[in-house]
């Protein structure tokens, strides 16, 4: 049994580059092959103390004489090679992917007499080329196609092949020409394999002489004023760009720049971070960060950006969605030559809205993988009960949450969670209206009193679907808010003379969770599962009651519009907008348009057409996907 010790490698010498490393015993076999966003910290832990590493684990590195590892550009090149590797050298020590899929690869079949381009997820043949594995197989898919329109080569079947060859009648991708048409003579076979060469060339990263030779031709076809050829060859330019840009998202200034996008809620952040290098992303990071203090966006970014930069080189641009606290502290530690900043308009801003986007996601999934374990599930439910006094875990949780803009258009939202997962077929909907709609509190009550009627006094169900409306009583109804909301929905329970359903709400500041009739909330430790279990709740309330007060709001504006156009009364005024959905729909369409809505006469359509266009209605329109008014 070896002794670690002996084979560990210096910290220092260690790179903090995502990469795969390798372990291997005397006989110089590899044993384990595993990856990493940060190769030093990943490898550092198999070399501590032997007590308190896994059995596995510890079997593992005292089998193993050495290490070493290989830097990649990204994670997901990681996972490849990591894959690549697993199947190549079988390593002992290595438990295969769960569902042990194959990744797609591009082969050239450089071994037929007419070499054929396609994309294939078995192991490839002796004197193939190889380019992958990918890991989405409609990128390279894409790419392909992209492909197809400057090197044109063979990518049909073999049986297609001969049976083109039969008929002296090309495919459809001959006659589109994504195909030289070797199966029929328009290119010879010398020349065929020319042109595949050619193909693999690029792939294999020769890209600026194939650009500059088409740039070349470009220029002469135009000189020669044969526009079309140019034109063509343009195109051809075009999609070899593109292919490029699929490979690796180009930034056009060519900048060396960081992109630190961030996202968070009370109680966590997500920090993802794109290095992006001569206008190419060479790598991404991300984290989850636990927040145990009142820390806001600005603090955050600045711990961000100095965890990033202490011990570590900044390039020319820092990128980033919020403006660091003590930003001059922050631009010292990075150094004069870099620019920090947030930037306003262009692509630079398009691929911080990437980043921040996969930020959202990473913390999206956190949450999800919390919520989806069972164990956790389960321990949440149980903190819950003990925590709100209850005689067993709610099963069954409802939640409330209200929604308007200043009093009007007023909804409510219910979302339902069964054993801690959500089940959105049950969530349900309620547009509030009247004295209901006068505040929250009233909002809250009305809700309350017609979801629990149907507890009471169920309606004689017409159809499965009618039946599934209110399935079943919830264990727990939580409402969004504090002491008063809850106050108004315990009315609603004594009124109603509910008393086997226990009630809680939760405030949105400081996480607290109040029970009718208390003086003092109950604070859930803010590391627990419960209270992970309940701030889920509360934000699928929250953004469910949200898009229906969007969408309502936005239909309301978009009625409003048509008012005061003398005829258009609001049955007709909901037949325009079913058929146009935007009052600039309507606006744009034409009189004859407008007369093939059921009820709408020429003389009423020319009178729409003509208040629509008149001043003061011309510059309106409505943004349906927030419900705000555009211009006017």
């Amino acid at each position: 049994m070896a002794d670690p010790a002996t084979y560990r490698p210096a910290t220092g010498t260690i790179p903090t580059s995502p990469g795969v490393y390798r372990f291997r015993d005397d006989d110089g076999r590899v044993i384990y092959v595993g990856k990493a966003k940060n190769l030093r910290q990943r490898l550092t832990n198999y070399f501590q103390d032997l007590a308190v590493l896994h059995e596995r684990t510890r079997r593992m590195v005292t089998t193993a004489s050495s290490v070493e590892w290989t830097v990649v550009g990204t994670e997901v090149e990681a996972l490849t090679l990591e894959y690549t590797w697993i199947k190549e050298f079988d390593p002992r020590f290595n438990v295969k992917f769960r569902d042990d899929k194959s990744y797609p690869y591009l082969v050239v079949t450089m071994g037929e007499e007419v070499p054929r381009v396609h994309i294939t997820r078995r192991t490839p043949r002796k004197g193939d080329r190889v380019f992958g594995p990918y890991t989405q197989v409609w990128a390279i898919r894409e790419t392909l196609d992209l492909m197809l329109r400057v090197f044109s080569i063979r990518s049909c079947s073999a049986g297609v092949y001969r049976r083109a060859e039969r008929a002296g009648r090309p495919c459809l991708l001959g006659f589109i020409g994504k195909c030289a048409a070797p199966c029929v003579g328009e290119i010879s076979v010398q020349e065929h394999r020319k042109l595949a060469e050619q193909f693999c060339d690029f792939m294999a990263g020769n890209t600026s002489t194939y650009t500059r030779r088409i740039e070349k031709q470009m220029r002469e076809a135009a000189a020669g004023m044969d526009y079309e050829a140019a034109a063509a060859l343009r195109d051809d330019l075009i999609a070899l760009d593109k292919v490029m840009e699929k490979n690796s998202v180009v930034l056009s200034d060519a900048t060396d720049a960081d992109l630190v996008g961030m996202v968070q809620d009370e109680l966590e952040a997500s920090v993802q971070v794109f290095h992006v290098r001569g206008g190419r992303i060479r790598g991404q990071r991300g984290w989850i960060a636990e927040i145990l203090d009142d820390s806001g966006p600005a603090d955050l970014m600045e711990r961000a950006l100095t965890t990033l930069y202490a011990e570590g080189t900044a390039p020319k641009e820092v990128l980033v969605t919020t403006e660091p606290a003590n930003r001059d502290q922050v631009q010292a530690l990075l150094g004069s030559r870099t620019d920090v900043r947030v930037p306003r308009r262009g692509e630079k801003k398009d691929l911080l809205a990437t980043v921040t986007a996969n930020a959202d996601e990473a913390l999206r999934l956190h949450r999800l993988r919390r919520t989806g374990d069972l164990t956790a599930r389960t321990k949440a439910l149980e903190d819950l009960g003990q925590a709100l006094d209850l005689a067993e875990p709610p099963l069954r949780i409802e939640c409330f949450d209200i929604s308007h803009s200043q009093g009007t258009n007023v909804v409510g939202s219910m979302v339902v969670f069964e054993d801690g997962l959500p089940r959105k077929s049950e969530y349900r909907r309620f547009s509030v209206s009247g004295d209901a709609a006068r505040d929250d509190t009233a909002s809250m009550h009305d809700v309350l009193t017609r979801r629990l009627k149907h507890h009471l006094d169920p309606p004689k169900p017409e159809s499965e679907e009618e039946k599934r409306r209110f399935a079943y009583p919830p264990s727990l109804i939580l409402v969004d808010g504090g002491p008063p909301q809850v106050a108004a929905a315990q009315r609603v329970m004594d009124e109603l003379g509910i008393t086997d359903i226990a009630l809680a709400g939760i405030a949105k500041r400081l996480e607290e969770i109040w029970l009718p009739g208390d003086d003092y909330p109950v604070i859930l430790p803010r590391t627990s599962e419960a209270l992970f279990l309940v701030q889920r709740l509360r934000d699928e309330a929250h953004r469910f009651a949200i898009s229906y007060h969007r969408s309502k709001r936005g239909r309301a504006m978009q009625t409003s519009a048509l008012d005061g156009i003398p005829g258009l009364g609001p049955a007709r005024r909901r037949a325009l907008l079913d058929r146009f959905v935007t009052v600039k729909a309507i606006r744009e369409a034409g009189v004859e348009q407008l007369q093939e809505v059921d009820g709408i006469g020429p003389a009423l359509a020319a009178q729409i057409s003509s208040a629509l266009r008149s001043e003061g209605a011309e510059d309106v329109a409505v943004d349906m996907a927030t419900g705000e008014i555009i211009g006017g």
